[in-house]
């Protein structure tokens, strides 16, 4: 269930229920035009069924308010250049980004994204100049690009979901930015060829641990790393494995069922 409620959030006409047998669960998606719930059939399965009497997408959609991040930026899910120009107007010191609610994407909003990002801007204050970042499990691009907002020189934002680095791309362009490259990628049959100065994975921790190896690899000696995607549950057992791996950790936030942690390399 916590793996379906991350995929589909911000998505406000989907709903997740537990089946009475306590070993499933059930995803409901009311889409307004057949397109849509084919494009999500394509990629998850399931069944398509037509509602006749009531437009639920429209009744149930409301729109989100902007998402204030530190005093540094603005999300906003419209797509609209006029919305744009208003949140110019209404934050001048902010950096407006536009990142659409995309079928299974959200905005930023969800409190593992939300978190990644309020750390990213902690940690990009403290660079100099040249730093370069990397966001692995990108999904909707919306870390590395707050990133290069911020100063980053160049960005990397890795997905291995073909969907999501569709997405990722759409947003780079409308955001009207260059110095960011998005790539598919699978983490756990990816071997880095630089480093950089930080590192975002936002991943469920079933992948985390498998992946730390190559988290390290990809961290400069003094970089920094931001992860999140765990539960609480399981962050003593996720952290035990980064520990093995090479990694300390300085920070940690815990936000509803949800753990963020901001890490570096141990100093052996």
């Amino acid at each position: 269930m916590d793996a379906w409620e991350e995929r589909f959030y911000g998505n406000p006409n989907a709903v997740i229920s537990e089946l009475s047998t306590g070993k499933s669960v059930r995803v409901e998606v009311y889409c307004e035009t057949k397109k849509q719930g084919l494009e999500i059939q394509k990629q998850f399965g399931g069944s398509l069924r037509e509602l006749k009497m009531k437009n639920w997408a429209a009744i149930n959609a409301q729109p989100r308010p902007p998402l204030k991040i530190r005093d540094a930026v603005v999300i906003t899910g419209s797509r609209d250049s006029k919305e744009k120009e208003k949140l110019k107007n209404e934050f001048p010191k902010r950096h407006v980004v536009q990142i659409p609610a995309e079928m299974a994407f959200g905005t930023g909003d969800h409190a593992t994204t939300s978190t990644c990002l309020r750390l990213l801007v902690d940690q990009a204050r403290l660079q100099e100049d040249d730093w370069d970042m990397l966001d692995l499990g990108c999904g909707t691009a919306v870390l590395a690009i707050v990133a290069k907002l911020l100063g980053a020189k160049c960005c990397e934002a890795h997905d291995f979901d073909p969907q999501a680095v569709k997405v990722s791309r759409d947003n780079v362009q409308l955001n009207e930015l260059e110095g960011i490259v998005v790539k598919e990628q699978d983490v756990l049959k990816w071997s880095p060829k630089k480093q950089w100065d930080i590192v975002v994975a936002n991943m469920f921790s079933t992948i985390l641990q498998q992946a730390f190896p190559t988290i390290v690899a990809c961290m400069k000696p003094e970089g920094s790393l931001i992860v999140s995607g765990i539960l609480v549950d399981q962050w003593p057992e996720t952290r035990g494995v980064a520990e093995s791996a090479g990694l300390e950790f300085e920070k940690t936030v815990k936000k509803g069922k949800w753990m963020t942690a901001l890490g570096r390399l141990r100093e052996d």
